[in-house]
């Protein structure tokens, strides 16, 4: 009996565009083979036809719904031979797992066409719709189906027959496997043939090499985690793919804690007792001692069980035996209070409890009996082994260096929201009913009043601009708006959008009506508009029907929802889950500890203490490690991992101290304190390599900046794939709807701040909660705001790339002076040089750029990337009242008069010019990196295209690179697009300072 299948994936192929031809005669006879888990399916072939429809639904067998993410979908483009010359390759497309929908969310998509190698010539795009359905059939179905043969009277086959049968159909689906195998190997055949070598070996195909992190039992991993239908046959020769090598570095930064030191913890795990009769019925706890630490395990009644885990730090424990007791609570009649009996004691000594290392098995409790002159008999069962962080009990344990069982002090991982944008699109009204009753409106000095509709979503409130209504003898009338209001959704959605029409002079509501967020369509690009919908307006309760409103909505999932400042961004991946691509690597972080902290509170009102925990953020994932109470030194020893989509994005480390573990008085939690941050851009890391380094915190109060100390913090950056890497520098930053529909530069501070207003709110409903200051500082939202010191270092920023301008004048100054008579001397030989030989001075420029930049890279920094720089950013040459300015919030808090409402006018505008001088600085300061290997994969693309650039300008005319230029440069619209260009994309992903400014 077959197993029976989980599920199934569906793949509509439904059209490609703009393919290359491949058949010598200007078209392509194109059709698709799509392979999934070992299954192929293949399309029909579109003959003669660039642009092919085929709809066609191919269904894929899913074995494993927990194995689902891991897969790959490959779809292969290829030209059919039979019709054509060559059987050639046309284009591929990989889709992860993780991007599959599922049925009833899917929509088409299409996916640029890859190369196989980098010499194909590959163009064009393929329309898909890839989704899966849950297809596990009934017990009751699969029964009657059973009993369908034996209702009917039918009798199976013999078992021969059946046998034979079997046979022969595994014999035609080998044929059919082997004549597929060998067309395909023809068409490779063929296309080896016409294509440069360089395009025989797929990178795909080939096996990935190792780094030496992984070098030392990597096969032994993979094969544990592989399942056993799909292990290799041939064990000698073992080819790791790149998912497996990721899956293999994630779970590698998730467990094996290599990036931190090892902390020896004592593990203690008190599962129940067993009391003579007499103490049965009494409530009982454990007591655990050791020197001068105690604790208990909570109370438990009738022989229940406890089953609690104890971690006590090792560095802190100041005895070498532990003792267990259990105690009873015996409450007599003559006396209120419960006299607390103890039933026995058991004996540890520190040196002689075993070890345990994961992944070893959990150790298993055994029973102890408890030494007592008064109540022999008595047995407690218990397990004691010592640890580390790394354990499975650790998380869930009572800690003894982070206050024991406080929810406020524990790890937890937080995940933000996912956010969409929601476009409503109001287009028109029909049939209002201006009046307030059903007789219509009575015609005023005003015969055209003016309207305005109105959408909100939650806290959020667009309106559209006005637009004047022409009342007719029947009271209606039809003002059109064509407008858009763009609003950001979080999900779990809010339930309704409601939307009202009002009239602007006077605030009477005309109508309203309401959409099921849920319910509205999501688009991925903007290659179709969303049907339009009618919806009836409603009045008050004696007006159920005010007319009605024509408008658009859909959530857009082209877009990605900027939720952070825009020097720090973390993310840049679609909302829509089907544009998701593969990871390109991984990034992990050990939090190791911090030295030298500041007392920032009061403890007992005597003296100063810092409880201090780190949040990490990349992506939507935020990392907060256990608070260490009443440290100055703390050691945290924690290792996280984020999976990479984009390397140009910002790692964002904080650390404060903990004030919400503690009531106030009233009740409410109190505020944490920011201690300081830092941020890491992953471009300026190495792959491969771990970083090391200690980072100074400064943080920034009303009274001035001070050093609260230093952190310790590991970071890798690894990869698996180094092409994949190399063509992420060439891709636009943002999603291409950014560029297609862009948003202008209000709207988009409004929603960005909008976004960042939605995280806060909503990782403080989590449980423990993350608090609004401490989500708020490590977006940095108040980065828009003015700041005199913000803006003193944005100008010494642009200064400082100036500079380079003026040392240049300086030295064709100190030529033309004969300053220095060799150079001069030799500047004149140039210049001759130049004009008797006018042909080569672009090849000597790029290669003196090439040669500079060659010598430079033994110059380039590689210790310590990131962190926070004082000095740039102007903390010390703050004056009081600039910092008082600073903190003061936005309107001002200052008394109320007209010179502080034009102060916070001019403070606005002042705000946007913050803004630009410091874009402009980033553009000076991403050549100078470019010049300078901060970026060392940028900088060394830039070598290669110089010396390329150099040996095709000395071969070339410069007047034929000057036609050429010019003929591209003012070519026909047809052939532009909205997308910037691949040189424009690489300048904007190269690093700048913003990340170092505080």
């Amino acid at each position: 009996m077959a197993e029976a299948c989980p599920g199934k994936l569906v793949v509509e192929v439904c059209n490609a565009k703009n393919l290359m031809p491949k058949d010598g005669q200007g078209t392509a006879s194109a059709y698709a083979v799509v392979d999934f888990d070992g299954q192929r399916r293949r399309t029909k072939t579109k003959s003669r036809d660039l642009n092919p429809q085929w709809d066609e639904v191919l269904e894929f067998s899913i074995h494993g719904a927990e194995s689902l993410a891991s897969q790959v979908l490959e779809l292969n483009l290829y030209n059919d031979k039979k019709t054509g010359k060559k059987g050639t390759f046309l284009g591929k497309v990989k889709i992860a797992g993780s991007g599959f929908a599922k049925s009833g969310s899917e929509t088409l998509v299409y996916y640029p066409l890859e190369k196989r190698s980098v010499f194909s010539q590959i163009k064009g795009e393929i329309g898909l719709k890839v989704y899966y359905v849950d297809v596990d059939p009934p017990a009751a179905a699969v029964a009657e189906e059973m009993k369908e043969p034996e209702a009917e009277g039918e009798k199976p086959p013999p078992d021969g027959e059946a046998k034979a049968a079997e046979e022969a159909k595994g014999e035609k689906a080998v044929e059919e496997k082997k004549e597929e195998e060998k067309s395909t190997e023809e068409e490779k055949k063929e296309e080896e043939k016409a294509s440069p070598p360089a395009e025989e070996a797929k990178p795909e195909e080939a096996p990935v090499e190792l780094p030496a992190e992984v070098e030392e039992g990597p096969v032994q991993s993979l094969q544990e985690s592989a399942e056993p239908s799909k292990m290799v046959a041939d064990k000698s020769k073992v080819s790791v793919s790149d998912l497996d090598l990721r899956l293999s570095l994630n779970d590698r930064g998730r467990a094996s804690y290599d990036l931190v030191d090892r902390m020896t913890f004592l593990f203690v795990r008190v599962v129940k007792s067993k009391r003579g009769d007499d103490a049965s019925k009494l409530p009982a706890y454990a007591k655990l001692t050791i020197g001068t630490h105690a604790v208990k395990t909570r109370t438990c009644v009738d022989n229940k069980e406890w089953d609690q885990v104890f971690a006590f730090n090792k560095e802190g424990l100041n005895s070498t035996n532990l003792e267990v007791s259990v105690w009873v609570e015996e409450k007599k009649e003559n006396e209120e209070a419960a006299v607390e009996k103890c039933l026995g004691s058991v004996s540890f000594d520190l040196l002689e409890i075993p070890k345990r290392v994961p992944p070893d098995s959990p150790l298993a409790p055994q029973w102890y009996t408890l030494e007592s002159e008064t109540s022999p008999g008595n047995d407690v069962m218990l397990a004691t082994w010592l640890g580390s962080q790394a354990d499975e009990a650790f998380q869930e344990a009572w800690q003894s260096d982070s206050g024991g069982m406080i929810q406020e002090t524990r790890a937890k991982v937080y995940l933000a929201p996912k956010l969409w944008y929601l476009r409503l699109t109001v287009i028109q009204t029909q049939d209002l009913q201006l009046g307030s009753g059903p007789e219509p409106r009575v015609k005023s000095s005003t015969p055209h009043p003016e309207l305005y509709v109105k959408g909100q979503l939650g806290p959020q409130l667009f309106k559209t601009s006005r637009t004047s209504a022409g009342p007719t003898s029947s009271g209606s009338a039809n003002p059109s708006w064509n407008e858009d209001l763009v609003f950001v959704a979080a999900e779990p959605f809010e339930p309704f959008l409601v939307i009202t029409v009002e009239e602007a002079k006077t605030g009477n509501l005309i109508g309203q009506a309401k959409v099921h967020v849920p319910s509205i369509e999501k688009r991925i690009d903007g290659s179709s508009e969303p049907p339009s919908r009618w919806f009836n307006l409603a009045g008050d309760e004696n007006k159920l029907y005010a007319g009605r409103i024509h408008v658009r909505v859909c959530l857009e999932g082209g877009y990605h929802v900027l939720d952070e400042a825009a020097h720090v961004t973390s993310d840049v991946r679609a909302s829509a889950k089907q544009l998701a691509a593969p990871p390109i690597g991984l990034l992990e972080v050990g939090i190791r500890g911090a030295t030298n902290l500041l007392p920032v509170k009061t403890k007992d009102g005597m003296r100063g203490t810092a409880d201090a925990y780190v949040v990490a953020k990349y992506g939507p994932k935020w990392v907060r490690t256990r608070t260490i109470l009443d440290r100055f030194n703390p050691r945290w020893n924690e290792q996280h991992a984020w999976d990479v989509y984009d390397p140009c994005t910002v790692l964002t480390v904080g650390v404060f101290d903990n004030g919400r573990y503690k009531r106030e008085e009233s009740g409410k939690p109190g505020m944490d304190i920011r201690i300081g941050k830092l941020r890491i851009r992953l471009s300026t890391l190495d792959t491969n390599r771990v970083y090391v380094n200690t980072y100074s915190l400064v943080a920034l109060y009303p009274g001035g900046a001070r050093k609260m100390g230093e952190i310790e913090i590991a970071v890798r950056f690894s990869c698996s794939s180094w092409l994949s890497l190399i063509q992420a520098y060439s891709a636009p930053l943002l999603p291409k709807m950014h560029y297609m529909r862009p948003f202008g530069p209000a709207q988009q501070e409004i929603l960005s701040h909008t976004a960042m207003r939605i995280v806060t709110a909503r990782l403080a409903r989590s449980e423990p909660p993350l608090g609004q200051e401490v989500v708020q500082y490590m977006l940095d939202s108040d980065s828009h705001i003015w700041s005199v010191r913000r803006s003193k270092a944005n100008w010494f920023r642009i200064i400082g790339c100036l500079s380079r301008t003026g040392s240049f004048l300086q030295f064709l100054d100190g030529i033309c002076t004969w300053a220095h008579p060799p150079t001069t001397v030799l500047a004149r030989v140039l210049w001759a040089a130049a004009l008797l030989c006018p042909h080569l001075i672009l090849p000597t420029v790029f290669m003196y750029v090439f040669l500079v930049l060659v010598l430079r890279f033994r110059y380039r920094r590689g210790s310590a990337p990131g962190g926070i720089d004082p000095r740039l950013s102007c903390v010390e040459a703050a004056s009081q009242d600039e910092l008082d300015e600073e903190f003061d919030g936005f309107p001002s808090g200052r008394a109320p008069d007209v010179v502080q409402i034009r102060y916070d006018r001019l403070r606005a505008l002042a705000g946007r010019a913050q803004a630009v001088m410091g874009d402009v600085a980033a553009q000076g300061e991403r050549l100078e990196a470019l010049l300078n290997w901060r970026d060392p994969r940028a900088t060394g693309i830039l070598v290669v295209l110089c010396l390329m650039a150099s040996l095709v300008f000395y071969v070339v005319q410069f007047k034929v690179i000057v036609m050429a230029g010019g003929f591209y440069f003012l070519r026909h619209p047809r052939f532009r697009n909205d997308m910037p260009s691949v040189p424009v994309n690489f300048f904007r992903r190269l690093p700048s300072l913003s990340d170092q400014i505080l």
